[in-house]
């Protein structure tokens, strides 16, 4: 039932007793059973990525980014040394657990920690990430980490016309919330941005579902799932 003051006035819940705004997020290490999260090093990470991107034979990773396509690995490295260490953006390198390569990247930006509000964004994941249960899981390490320090709110932002985020997003818990129409422009081309969330009282279902996914019990012997991630889902509301 909403609750209206003493006017009569709808009005929004409210917070919790002894609420307080969490910290910012730090340059912290996250490891799960396939990939692990680290703070991107351009020295420690760069070429090992460059390498992994340029798998991408069409470059079509690129189009939806404000960056890259990269090349030269000295282009990228400038890009990378630009970006890593700041905190907001605040950009974690996607490890395979299997021989610690570099195989994408993504960052938390836009830390509104007075308003318990986060986006992870700046997603770029080669082909060797693409579509595999490492992807996933790096996705669900950042947004656990988050709803750990007490974000009331994650976000995740694409181009409206990236159907494979847009996809990526709702595949992951991500409620769709809308478009911002003309919201930015890169690359010479205007964008209108899809917003997507999930919320504090969203993220202990999607949570489940997502470890209930990465379960090595729910993959065979060829690391193929035996149940989509759909199937562990409960409609967010």
């Amino acid at each position: 039932m909403t609750r209206t003051n003493a006017l009569g006035q709808p009005i929004g819940d409210a917070l919790p007793d002894g609420w307080t705004s969490p910290p910012p997020p730090s340059p912290v290490a996250l490891t799960g059973r396939t990939v692990a999260v680290v703070p991107l090093d351009a020295a420690a990470h760069g070429a090992g990525l460059h390498d992994a991107f340029l798998q991408d034979a069409t470059g079509a990773g690129w189009t939806y980014m404000s960056n890259g396509p990269y090349d030269r690995l000295d282009d990228f490295l400038s890009w990378l040394d630009g970006v890593a260490g700041r905190d907001d953006p605040l950009f974690f390198a996607f490890l395979d657990r299997t021989d610690a390569a570099a195989i994408g990247y993504g960052a938390l930006v836009r830390v509104d920690a007075p308003k318990g509000c986060v986006e992870i964004g700046s997603i770029r994941m080669s082909p060797r990430l693409q579509r595999t249960p490492m992807s996933t899981e790096a996705i669900h390490l950042l947004a656990d980490y988050v709803f750990g320090l007490g974000y009331r709110r994650c976000e995740w932002k694409c181009d409206a016309l990236n159907a494979p985020s847009r996809s990526a997003a709702a595949r992951l818990g991500f409620v769709y919330e809308g478009v911002f129409r003309k919201a930015t422009h890169y690359k010479g081309r205007s964008r209108d941005t899809a917003w997507f969330s999930i919320t504090e009282d969203d993220w202990p279902a999607v949570r489940a579902a997502h470890r209930a996914w990465l379960s090595a019990a729910n993959f065979d012997a060829d690391g193929v799932q035996k149940r989509r991630l759909a199937a562990f889902m409960t409609p967010a509301g």
